[in-house]
């Protein structure tokens, strides 16, 4: 016989109550139909996902089709010519401009966020004024950054066309998402983070140090993806800035004039039909590029969060 259960003052029977993650098909069908528009909501949303996937999947076997059969060793050689076509001066310009973009605009873009989140009120008339023109600033198209771009570092600096004045370009653009990323990884750690640290005697700058941004970092990394992203896919603003392909013999210094992978594959599609082949297989590096990129900001970033 079974034990009849006592429910005490403010206790509720939840022997009938299925977690959702945990029921069967048939029941999500048989709630489904008591709901349709709850039903139709999830066609849509698989339908976007598989769309999105495909989509997606669509674009990378088309480009490797079309560019594997064109990517030789020749292509790697140290030195550009019209014999081999060697994408390899343009890959290193590509990081050279990245790296550098990416850590003046990290840097400033999280002491940025921090001062923002914890130290400036959030009625300072101050930081309104700054998240004006970051949400500015991220609208504006990239043309603009690569003609203001070679107005300053080009012509007023007298730097001519340069990987240094590409790379403070690029840092233009992706500061304004570099610390919007990381104020709103900053507002998601909880209160009680920051509470706790206090009560255990420690200072501001000590926690926001060793327990906000290191609760943050995820946030944060994905910040970074994003910028290195739209710094290694960036076309124009370095065609004002760090110079054109086809004078670029091989790979120098920050005040050298230099192209990256997306120059010089625009510059091989405008010579027509003749380089396609070397477009494509440019393409291909380029894929694999930001792969390795954000492969290894994830692989850095899971290594220097915590859990808690």
């Amino acid at each position: 016989m079974a034990k009849e259960l006592v429910l005490k003052e403010g206790e509720v029977d939840a022997r009938g109550i299925i977690p959702i993650n945990r029921q069967t098909l048939k029941d999500k069908l048989r709630a489904y139909v008591k709901k349709p528009f709850s039903f139709a909501a999830l066609l849509l949303i698989l339908l976007a996902s598989l769309a999105t996937a495909a989509i997606v999947v669509w674009i990378l076997v088309y480009v490797l089709m079309q560019g594997i059969p064109y990517l030789k060793p020749s292509m790697f050689e140290w030195r550009w010519s019209f014999s081999n076509m060697s994408m390899l001066p343009s890959l290193i310009n590509t990081l050279v401009i990245s790296l550098i973009s990416i850590a003046i605009a990290g840097v400033i873009g999280v002491f940025a966020a921090i001062f923002m989140v914890e130290y400036a009120k959030s009625t300072n008339i101050f930081v309104k004024i700054v998240r004006v023109a970051a949400e500015t600033l991220s609208g504006i198209p990239s043309i603009v950054f690569g003609i203001f771009g070679m107005v300053f570092f080009v012509e007023l600096l007298g730097w001519g066309y340069t990987l240094l004045g590409g790379a403070l370009t690029m840092t233009m653009m992706i500061l304004p998402l570099m610390m919007r990323t990381t104020e709103e990884a900053l507002l998601a750690v909880p209160d009680s983070f920051r509470e706790g640290s206090y009560a255990l005697g420690a200072g501001k700058l000590r926690t926001i140090f060793v327990i906000i941004l290191p609760s943050a970092i995820p946030g944060i990394v994905s910040g970074v993806i994003l910028g290195l992203g739209r710094v290694v896919g960036e076309t124009m603003a370095l065609v004002y800035t760090a110079g054109s392909a086809f004078n670029i013999r091989y790979a120098a210094g920050p005040m050298s004039q230099g192209c990256t992978l997306t120059v010089y594959m625009y510059s091989l599609i405008n010579e027509g039909n003749k380089y396609a082949g070397q477009a494509w297989a440019v393409a291909v590096v380029l894929i694999v590029l930001v792969v390795i990129i954000n492969g290894a900001a994830e692989f850095v970033g899971n290594k220097l969060k915590k859990e808690y």
